[in-house]
């Protein structure tokens, strides 16, 4: 018997018993539809997570200020000011390994443009910030080096704070007020999104370092910042340059060996690479979640072409005396089981589709469906038909035609 008369068969066979077929699918249906929803959600995580990290920039250390003790107590780092800007230009132009070294003076204030205010974070810094941060100005340009030696009064704002003080105007040359001092929007930086932290990299204005510390903010003692962010030459050397920035800044503090240090280097990057990584987790635990509803569903194949091989008994005794093999026997029933899942998958992969748009637009998650998990998602309902439905199929295959025909 051919191939194309024995899936006939096994359709035909399916589609008399239309109730049961369509219950038995279900469980294939719901397995498929939710890995594809989960794997869905979580590889949008991890390309929003990617597209964080990515924003945040690459191969980055930052350097927070020591500890302060009180009492006995440990305050934490950055509770006592240590690091200075002459730290951060000896960073840049010493330490072997270093790309780029810029501080950073962060403080929040309201600023007015007109009859309009918004209170949004301040950062003092040097135009180094932008190329370590990959951070390029979208019309206008950056403030310069001299700005800084000038402690200029001149800003750079990011795409929120355009679009709430100035909204469809151009704010390029216009004056606003930071604490009542006026300064020039020279520049308009490109957008940046969420930052792995869920912070708006958009919602800040940026200053050159010097105006910062003598006309906005003031410092605790001269030349005074609150970190200072290093970019290495690559990734492979950042641990070489975290070395050379310690030694550099324990030589420049004054620290006697022995004494810990007063300042922390910390590797950004490593601790992103660790995010994303969590979210890889994420995602694979729950697409895993997912697969174990296509197994109970594969089950109940099973259980369903278990019942209608002892249904179909005599009917299998009939075919056979007429000339039917094992193998032809083996073959319609698995074919039935492979029909099924098959099937359920297609539905299952719609309705997969569908349920990862309802949960992106309700729940406002960004999800990521690709040709692979669909792809995958079919093999793999192909495959639970095929092993879950060989064994009914092989125990209809090995019935000795004799005991069918007399099987009441």
């Amino acid at each position: 018997m051919n191939t194309i008369a024995t899936v006939k068969i096994a359709v035909n066979a399916l589609s008399i018993n239309k109730m049961r077929s369509g219950l038995t699918m279900l469980g294939i249906i719901i397995g498929v539809a939710a890995v594809i929803a989960m794997i869905s959600v979580g590889s949008g995580a991890r390309e929003q997570v990617s597209k964080q990290i990515a924003s945040i920039g690459s191969n980055l250390l930052m350097i927070l200020p020591g500890a302060a003790t009180s009492g006995g107590l440990r305050m934490g780092f950055g509770s006592t000011p240590t690091l200075t800007f002459d730290d951060a230009k000896a960073i840049g132009t010493e330490a072997p390994d270093v790309a780029y070294a810029a501080p950073l003076l962060p403080g929040t204030a309201q600023v007015v443009y007109g009859n309009q205010n918004w209170s949004t974070v301040i950062t003092g810094t040097t135009p180094s910030f932008f190329d370590i941060r990959d951070w390029p100005v979208e019309s206008g340009v950056a403030f310069t080096q001299r700005d800084v030696d000038g402690a200029t009064k001149v800003a750079l704002i990011g795409k929120t704070v355009k679009e709430n003080l100035f909204g469809d105007e151009d704010p390029l040359g216009k004056i606003i007020r930071i604490k009542k001092i006026p300064f020039k929007v020279i520049g308009i930086l490109s957008r940046k999104g969420q930052s792995p932290l869920g912070q708006d990299q958009d919602d800040s204005i940026y200053i050159p370092v010097t105006t910062a510390q003598k006309k906005l903010f003031g410092t605790t003692f001269p030349g005074m910042v609150r970190m200072i962010t290093v970019k290495a030459n690559s990734s492979s050397a950042l641990k070489d340059a975290e070395k050379n920035i310690t030694a550099l800044l324990r030589q420049r503090h004054h620290i006697p060996a022995g004494r810990e240090d007063d300042f922390s280097v910390r590797n950004l990057t490593e601790i992103l690479a660790a995010t994303e990584q969590a979210a890889k987790i994420m995602s694979i635990l729950l697409g895993s979640i997912a697969s174990v509803s296509l197994i109970v569903g594969g089950i109940g194949i099973m259980n369903i072409m278990l019942v209608s091989v002892t249904e179909r008994t005599r009917e299998i005794g009939i075919r056979m005396a007429v000339g039917a093999r094992g193998w032809d026997i083996l073959m319609q029933f698995l074919i039935e089981a492979v029909v099924l899942a098959v099937i359920g998958g297609c539905i299952g992969i719609m309705l997969g589709i569908a349920g990862s748009w309802l949960i992106s637009h309700f729940a406002g998650w960004e999800i990521a469906i690709s040709p692979m998990t669909i792809l995958l998602s079919f093999g793999f309902s192909a495959a639970v038909g095929v092993f879950f439905g060989f064994y009914p199929a092989r125990k209809a295959s090995l019935l000795a035609p004799v005991e069918c025909l007399r099987y009441e």
